[in-house]
């Protein structure tokens, strides 16, 4: 049985998050430790635990994070000077929250990852 994560909690609302995008199969609200001027973690509303839980139902689901973070992107007047998307998978990757998600920074210019 795959654990529920505080991120099941924003889905359903019992805990608060500032919401910035929703619809059927997403969810966007902005990191409550953010990293950037712009800082919104995009997720699936599916509980999908890492990248290696991904199977191929999930393909439209992931397509669609791509383009909110783009729409997303814009909305946020990041779209044109740059911002950054990561998908971090497991511990040593850096994955805290074990429901899939996307960060989307922007806002300022993101150093070197390495």
């Amino acid at each position: 049985m795959v654990e529920e994560t505080i991120f099941s909690k924003i889905i359903r609302k019992e805990i608060p998050a500032d919401i910035v995008y929703e619809d059927e199969s997403v969810l966007a609200f902005r990191d409550i430790s953010p990293q950037a001027p712009v800082h919104l973690l995009i997720i699936p509303k599916k509980l999908i635990p890492t990248v290696n839980d991904v199977d191929a139902e999930d393909e439209m689901t992931l397509g669609h994070m791509f383009v909110v973070a783009a729409q997303l992107a814009k909305e946020h007047d990041v779209d044109k000077n740059g911002y950054r998307l990561t998908v971090n998978c497991n511990s040593e990757g850096g994955q805290e929250v074990f429901h899939l998600h996307m960060h989307l920074m922007g806002g300022r210019r993101m150093q070197r990852m390495g």
